[in-house]
């Protein structure tokens, strides 16, 4: 592999992996919105 593909690869992975785990940081800080704005029930008549 050549310079330049090895550093689009390693740009890559740590773009994908670096996502991955802000995700699951984000997700274990705030894992549910407790409070939810009043609204948006479903009025919808079953089939």
């Amino acid at each position: 592999m050549s310079g330049s593909a090895l550093a689009l690869l390693t740009v890559s992975i740590v773009l994908i992996w670096g996502g991955l785990a802000g995700s699951i940081i984000v997700l274990a800080r705030r894992p549910e919105n407790d409070h939810m704005p009043s609204g948006g029930e479903d009025t919808r008549v079953p089939d």
